[in-house]
């Protein structure tokens, strides 16, 4: 059952403790197993793919059958519906309609003396995307990580994701990776799949940038490689906040705090609400609408641990308590919610009013649903375009705007004591005919 709390310092006590599920003893120790997948494949390549991809998937693969064959991506558009390739191509056009107006261009500026500056932005060669599987499909995520990529005018978009029985990969993930523009996929996930994609194998090629959400081992992978690789985020499991007052539904709210915790048992599902006769509400509701839950083992499980009702004194309070967790997901349910929004500072996607629910933001809405989690959100933000480029600076001094700065170059690097830096200009300065600097 949704725990429902009233004191504040039990309250903060809480959402730190679910923002910090992903650092407990129990991931602490995950770690060691990782370190050794990572080794093993950076060693072996290939070898240590199929291994642990038999121990860890059960799935016994031949070298050859770890790249998807153009046979199996043609096969399956005959597997999905219509209604489902039409819903994935509507949301392949709404992501990359709101992704295009995110392009950051690039730019120079002419200033006196023919002093050049600006930012060049190019897209990295190759990005790895991770696409999960197990308990769920999840096409929607093929094309949250390969649009931006595309759009930033990535070359090379290769895609891994875990084989399910019978070596399969899911239709709806094959042809929603053919939709978004995916260049190659590969039948391999956990932590080797990212191993493979940080360091290269025979058959996988190392990329520049790996993105995608993953379980707790895919998680800790990248935390590992980033450095050998960029990473978009080290996402951990869901999360929803949801800011409710008595106007909300309790049915509706009940169905959203659902709608995370059946992600995993590690979903965090927390509602703050001025109400406590709603709290009592969606309490009730939650349990009605677990009874006949398809995944309700799971669902309970991350609402037994991870779910919580918090009843405050105030919109502004409950604002302050969102902004301390920075949740990946934040809705305000509320009569004014345009209002409420001035007072929230952190988090990964807001969703505002009745109409507005989270799962909107995970399909079609445009925005990516890639986020960060477990309080990133008071640092760093969604997956996007920028993700897959770099930026250069551009730099051109002409001889008399060089002269201009000479003198005061000399001193800085006179009092950092780097003399071959002051050489570097002095040396230009003399060989125009000209010793005397100007500050």
């Amino acid at each position: 059952m949704l725990r429902i709390i009233t004191e504040p310092t039990e309250v903060r006590a809480e959402l730190q403790r679910i923002c910090d599920r992903i650092h407990d003893d129990q991931v602490v120790h995950k770690e060691a197993t990782v370190r050794e997948v990572l080794q093993a494949v950076k060693r072996q390549g290939d070898r240590a793919i199929l291994h642990y991809t038999a121990e860890f998937d059960q799935q016994c693969l031949k070298p050859e059958e770890l790249r998807v064959s153009g046979s199996e991506l043609d096969a399956a558009y005959q597997q999905v519906s219509k209604e489902l390739l039409a819903a994935i191509q509507l949301a392949c056009r709404q992501i990359e309609t709101f992704h295009r107006q995110r392009i950051p261009k690039s730019w120079v500026q002419f200033g006196e003396d023919e002093v050049v500056l600006g930012k060049r932005y190019t897209p990295v060669d190759r990005a790895g995307l991770y696409i999960p599987g197990g308990r769920a499909a999840y096409p929607s995520t093929v094309l949250m990580n390969a649009i931006p990529a595309l759009v930033a005018g990535v070359p090379r978009r290769v895609m891994v994701t875990p084989p399910g029985q019978g070596k399969t990969i899911n239709p709806a993930v094959l042809v929603a990776a053919q939709e978004a523009g995916v260049t190659e996929i590969y039948r391999v996930g956990g932590a080797q799949a990212i191993a493979a994609l940080a360091y290269g194998t025979e058959t996988i090629p190392k990329v520049n940038v790996i993105t995608g959400p993953g379980n707790i081992y895919v998680t800790l992978a990248k935390k590992l490689v980033y450095g050998t690789v960029g990473i978009d985020s080290l996402a951990g499991p869901s999360e929803v906040l949801i800011i409710a007052d008595e106007t909300a539904n309790p049915v509706h709210v009940a169905a959203d705090l659902l709608a995370q915790a059946e992600h995993d048992p590690m979903a965090a599902a927390i509602l703050l609400t001025t109400d406590a006769g709603l709290a009592q509400s969606v309490q009730a509701a939650v349990e009605r609408q677990l009874m006949d839950h398809p995944r309700r083992t799971l669902t309970e499980k991350a609402i037994a641990h991870y779910g919580l009702i918090v009843v405050v004194e105030s919109l502004v309070a409950a604002a302050e308590f969102s902004n301390e967790f920075a949740p990946e997901h934040l809705e305000l349910e509320v009569a004014d919610p345009w209002a409420l929004l001035e007072h929230i500072r952190h988090a990964g996607a807001i969703f505002l009013g009745y109409s507005t629910p989270e799962v909107v933001g995970d399909y079609l809405a445009g925005p990516n649903h890639t986020l960060p989690t477990s309080g990133a959100a008071r640092y760093a933000s969604a997956l996007g375009v920028e993700t897959f480029l770099k930026h250069s600076s551009l730099i051109q001094y002409s001889p008399t705007a060089l002269q201009k700065i000479a003198g005061a170059i000399d001193v800085l690097a006179t009092a950092e004591g780097l003399p071959s830096h002051a050489d570097s200009v002095r040396l230009r300065i003399q060989s125009q005919g000209n010793e005397d600097y100007e500050f």
